[in-house]
């Protein structure tokens, strides 16, 4: 009874909950056990789910804008080039490729940033030791209008047409590009009969109309493409236009000659979109009811040997949508054979509705997870899910329930790299901006024999209270509901409530 009395005691007048502001805010033992690697001004850094340091690379150039750990311990990240060699200038911009080992030794560079061409957003790492990069290529004023563009629709005077290059490494910073695709070989149009790409649009959903807006305005940057993710098992890229809010599926088995065409490849399509989703107004099958996407970011298949296996995963970001919020979704797309997409013609791509969404709409109907930018979602190996809500800096994992099992807020300064001390105020939306985040599992092939050893936190002054506390386990449990975290609805107990208790 005393034990008891003292124990309650205890509770009231001492216990402390975790205030962190930055960092680790909540953590709980259904967290995927792994590493978490993001990128952030000129370094990138791998944490434990605690926060701690496992490793981090310094580059010269702030992100531009995907970051990728190979296999090997290499470290695969485009970087943003600001000395005016392009006239290109969007969000997301990069211009150089680069390749660091585990002790951030540079190993290969390679730049592309001309006049007319950058890249932007995305590379990535193909099993052969090749990588894919996403770039912008610049179609002239004469060149669009040729290829059917309403003249009124270039308010630039010019248009940026997306390519992806397959760059097999030379050196140290040269590459032989061995393959290539533009998707200014893929367009259709029924303005102007004198010109080419000159047919039905909603007869040819495997080409993009090239005077289709989605409501945005007529300038250069009409597609943005942020996003190129490879699947091995199809030998298929998935593409996402956020400026179109769709995501594309093209064959990369075609030589470069077949991807400028309508045949050849695994497929026999060329380089022809053998799959589109989430908005068929783009293709005049549907109307702005049946719009699924909303600038979407990062959509993958997700591999095999995962939970949902096969389907793609995505971060839904909800701009121009009313009310704005975010989402994670996934779906199906339905195949006759693997890689091979069915569609009835002058419909809508299936499938209607996502196999799972993930939102946090209240009844008021206006939702807290919103990032109009960045971000994407990782499906994990052990059904969790992990968001990374970028613009907001936030990770954070869910379990089978939807339940937050990990919170962690980057505390880095995306526009100097400065750090913030733990119980100041977070970073402001946008100010600690993160791209991406990926987990890897412990036993990743690239953590074999490295000294992976927890070196400090990112966060100044930090407070580790949230990890210390999985030790608690039941007794979290039990006292959640009666001591909520004001904060977060995590509920905390310090380490000296642990070790008054195991006295007692």
């Amino acid at each position: 009874m005393v034990k008891k009395l003292l124990l309650a005691l205890f509770i009231t007048f001492n216990i402390a909950y975790s205030q962190n502001t930055v960092g680790t805010i909540s953590i709980t033992d259904e967290v995927y056990d792994g590493y978490t690697l993001f990128t952030v001004h000129q370094k990138t850094f791998l944490i434990n789910n605690c926060g701690e340091i496992i490793n981090e690379w310094v580059s010269n150039y702030t992100p531009g804008s995907s970051v990728y750990l190979l296999p090997n311990g290499n470290l695969l990240r485009p970087g943003q080039l600001d000395d005016g060699s392009s006239d290109i200038v969007i969000g997301g911009a990069g211009g150089i490729v680069e390749l660091y080992d585990w002790n951030n030794t540079l190993l290969w560079s390679y730049t592309y940033s001309t006049g007319d061409v950058r890249q932007h957003h995305d590379v990535y790492p193909l099993p052969n030791g090749n990588i894919l990069m996403l770039a912008i290529s610049v179609m002239t004023e004469t060149e669009a209008i040729q290829a059917g563009r309403d003249p009124s629709l270039l308010s630039d005077n010019e248009l940026y047409s997306e390519q992806i290059l397959e760059l097999e490494p030379v050196g140290t910073n040269q590459a032989n590009i061995v393959w290539e695709w533009n998707i200014n070989e893929h367009l259709i149009q029924d303005f102007d009969n004198t010109k080419d790409n000159f047919g039905s649009v909603e007869n040819n959903p495997q080409l993009l109309d090239i005077n289709y807006l989605n409501n945005n305005d007529p300038v250069d940057n009409w597609l943005h493409f942020n996003s190129i993710q490879y699947d091995e098992q199809r030998d298929q890229i998935v593409i996402s236009s956020r400026k179109m809010s769709e995501i594309y599926i093209i064959d990369h088995s075609t030589t470069t000659a077949e991807a400028a065409s309508n045949s050849g490849g695994t497929y026999g399509k060329g380089g022809d979109l053998l799959y589109r989703w989430g908005n068929p107004q783009a293709y005049r099958n549907g109307t702005s009811a049946d719009r699924k996407l909303f600038g979407q970011h990062t959509p993958y298949f997700i591999p095999a040997g995962f939970p949902n296996e096969g389907s793609i995963i995505l971060f839904n970001n909800g701009i121009d949508r009313s009310p704005s919020y975010s989402q994670v979704d996934i779906i199906s797309p339905p195949e006759s054979n693997l890689g091979v997409y069915d569609y009835t013609p002058n419909t809508a791509y299936l499938p209607n509705t996502t196999d799972y969404t993930y939102d946090e709409m209240p009844s008021s109907g206006i939702s807290e997870f919103f990032t109009s930018i960045v971000s994407n979602a990782q499906q994990l190996p052990n059904g969790n899910i992990l968001v990374c809500e970028g613009r907001e800096g936030n990770f954070f994992e869910l379990n089978n329930n939807d339940e937050k099992v990990w919170e962690y807020k980057n505390p880095v300064k995306s526009n100097n790299g400065t750090t913030t001390t733990q119980g100041d105020p977070a970073p402001a939306a946008s100010t600690n901006l993160t791209f991406r985040a990926i987990k890897y599992a412990l036993d990743y092939a690239a953590f074999a024999g490295r000294d992976v050893t927890p070196n400090g936190t990112l966060e100044l002054s930090p407070d580790l209270t949230p990890c210390n506390n999985l030790s608690i386990g039941d007794y979290q449990q039990s006292f959640a509901s009666i001591y909520p975290n004001p904060s977060n609805g995590i509920f905390n107990i310090n380490s000296q409530f642990f070790n008054f208790h195991r006295k007692i």
